[in-house]
């Protein structure tokens, strides 16, 4: 793969199965919304495969990896996996081994093969009343119980906090409630419209009002407990209010998408994409040519993908990317419309 710089963090999505129902879900296997977008589930890979994708990973320059999917837990030879990339390659070597939960199939032996692999734990948390609203489950208790028993065993962990239009009233009370029950950080994610959350965009995307209070009232609610965290999707700067760029002191806020640059994802069928909001497959990493798609990989990695016109003539353009690009994409058919947010009033 001479010419491509590989990022040195690699997302690896087990399985496309999942035991809750999210209407958020960005997935792109779960859309059924844009046949146009159709992402079709191929033979997952074994866990044998699975160990030669981390060889390969090895070998391109990958320091480390995530465990995600669907959900992780539900894949049969999760343990032996997670188990396989601690002891036997040098994969996160001193660095934690990030696993993203919905705290479903969570218990206690689990909790301590994550205390002795060195796994830091996330958990999704989007919203407390609003939960099973939003997942078809009513699980918020479940989550804030395994933080608590996660801090009482030594596993350090993050509530994902996904935020909606409909679980925005609630923001501070979720954010709080986390971070009472032991999260020792806050990932907040606005929700970005992919997978099944297309047959849901208007109930779900926050306008730019919307995502200036879900910064405030989260940097307000750390700012309180003496806590930190960051926004885990990029957003456009421009609905912050100018004077606060540079006055988040307990929330890290990005305007860059990281996708091809700072990480890469590979499918539970082996298939690379820029990142996990991309219903494009770029390649194979089981392939000798990892990267057939290179022009749209370049565009990534590059930065080189157009930002709508509104940016030209903005100050922050260096540093924004006014969104997801991805998610733009999806929503309005392509990489140089606006972020939904935008659009959103």
């Amino acid at each position: 793969m001479s010419g491509i710089a590989f990022p040195g963090q690699a997302i690896l999505e087990l399985t496309y199965n999942c035991n809750n129902q999210c209407k958020f879900c960005y997935c792109p296997w779960e859309n059924t919304a844009k046949p146009e977008l159709r992402f079709e589930k191929h033979e997952e890979l074994s866990l044998d495969s699975w160990k030669r994708a981390l060889s390969v990973l090895e070998r391109i320059g990958v320091k480390r990896v995530g465990l995600s999917g669907g959900e992780p837990l539900l894949k049969d030879c999760f343990p032996d996996l997670l188990r396989h990339i601690r002891q036997n390659t040098s994969l996160n070597k001193g660095k934690k081994i990030s696993v993203i939960s919905n705290g479903l199939l969570m218990n206690e032996q689990l909790l301590s093969l994550f205390k002795e692999m060195g796994v830091h734990l996330q958990l999704s948390l989007p919203g407390l009343t609003t939960y099973e609203w939003h997942t078809g489950s009513d699980n918020a208790a479940t989550v804030l119980h395994w933080l608590r028993r996660a801090k009482a065993k030594g596993v350090t962990t993050t509530a994902n906090v996904i935020v909606s239009r409909r679980n925005i009233h609630e923001l501070y009370e979720t954010v709080a409630n986390a971070v009472l029950a032991g999260a020792d950080t806050i990932m907040l994610n606005r929700v970005l419209i992919g997978g099944r959350g297309i047959g849901y965009m208007d109930e779900l995307s926050l306008s730019r009002a919307e995502i200036r209070e879900m910064v405030d009232v989260t940097e307000k609610v750390l700012e309180t407990s003496g806590s930190v965290g960051a926004v885990g999707t990029e957003i456009p700067l421009c609905v912050l209010d100018e004077d606060k760029l540079d006055k988040y002191e307990y929330l890290r806020v990005g305007g860059l998408c990281a996708a091809a640059r700072g990480f890469f994802v590979i499918d539970p069928s082996g298939y690379v994409r820029a990142c996990n909001h991309s219903p494009r497959r770029l390649g194979h990493i089981l392939e000798d040519e990892i990267i057939a798609d290179i022009e749209y990989w370049n565009l990534f990695s590059g930065r080189a993908y157009g930002l709508p016109e509104m940016c030209d003539s903005c100050r922050l353009v260096n540093q924004c990317d006014c969104g997801c690009r991805e998610a733009a994409a999806i929503c309005y058919g392509s990489l140089d419309e606006p972020d939904p947010s935008m659009v959103n009033i």
